[in-house]
């Protein structure tokens, strides 16, 4: 197995266990790249990203360039000699400068099975359709979205009660794995690259906070898709009068009534079809809590109507 020299480029917790992997290969991490640390929590104080956090933990140069379209920063990255970049959630686009440095190109992971969901969201959509099964990807990056020939693929049952979050974790984990075994091929020159199609080809769009706006008269059990998909952001929501109530669990259960109608003290709420439970939700300012909870708090009965 020949050891390559690469440039490792993400940013979000679903790049991390790649990197920890490259780390602990035989491969040579020459720079990571990373977005530059922003603002966050109630102090706003400058934060780096879980990438560029990690990658300090282990000892890596970091780079965080606020866009990769500048000369110096494109012969910079030129200059690094690379065979090859990984690249995992990293949020910038790669100019066709930086896509064709290194000696091997580029090489994505991608958690859906391409070209199916495509873009900035695919994990969340899978979920939100209804997706049977799911999976990862790893192509060869070239200048479209999430277009580049396949390198390895792996698909998996979707997993019960999926949220985004663990989705997401879920399929890190497995183009871990998957990525020292394509590593290996693409170095010792045994890799045969297929192109995707266009054949049910479909585009993961990213999420406004409307979207997680609940609308009673859906069915139950796209309510709940819709909960778990927007899990953490931009998170499932309705209107209590001038309150914002934010839901972070639910189930779909028996029952019916009007839309919107507050069943039980349980805080089951009807659908369109079916009813769903609402287990955990979290008003503005406040902790979250059991949905019981809650009702008790405010004094709402069975036979009232949420917006």
């Amino acid at each position: 197995m020949a050891s390559l020299r690469l440039a490792f480029m993400g940013a979000a917790q679903f790049a991390v266990p790649a990197l920890e992997a490259l780390a602990a290969s035989d491969h040579q991490i020459a720079a990571v790249y990373s977005q530059p640390p922003r603002p966050a929590g109630r102090g706003r104080k400058e934060r780096p990203t879980p990438v560029h956090a990690r990658a300090a933990g282990l000892g890596l140069d970091v780079l965080t360039p606020v866009s990769l379209k500048n000369a110096d920063v494109q012969s910079a990255f030129a200059s690094l000699k690379l065979d090859a970049a990984v690249v995992a959630a990293y949020g910038l686009i790669l100019p066709q400068a930086i896509l064709s440095a290194p000696r091997l190109g580029c090489i994505n992971l991608h958690p859906s099975l391409l070209p199916r969901w495509r873009g900035a969201a695919p994990a969340a959509h899978a979920i939100l359709s209804g997706d049977a099964e799911t999976g990862m990807t790893i192509i060869q990056m070239d200048a479209g979205l999430d277009t580049g020939p396949i390198l390895a693929q792996t698909s998996v049952p979707m997993p019960p009660r999926a949220t985004t979050a663990s989705l997401e974790a879920a399929m890190a984990d497995l183009g871990a794995t998957m990525l020292l075994d394509v590593l290996d091929a693409v170095a010792d020159g045994r890799s045969t690259p297929r192109s995707q199609g266009e054949d049910g080809a479909t585009y993961a769009s990213k999420f406004a906070k409307e979207d997680g706006r609940l609308d009673w008269s859906r069915t139950a059990e796209e309510l709940d898709r819709t909960v778990r998909a927007l899990s953490p952001w931009p998170g499932a929501f309705f209107d209590l009068g001038d309150t914002t109530v934010k839901v972070l669990e639910a189930e779909p259960v028996a029952g019916g009534g009007d839309p919107g109608t507050l069943l039980d003290r349980e805080m089951t709420v009807a659908c369109g079809s079916g009813a769903l439970r609402l287990v955990s939700v979290q008003r503005a300012g406040k902790p979250a809590t059991d949905g019981a909870s809650f009702l008790r708090g405010l004094r709402l009965e069975p036979g009232e109507t949420l917006a």
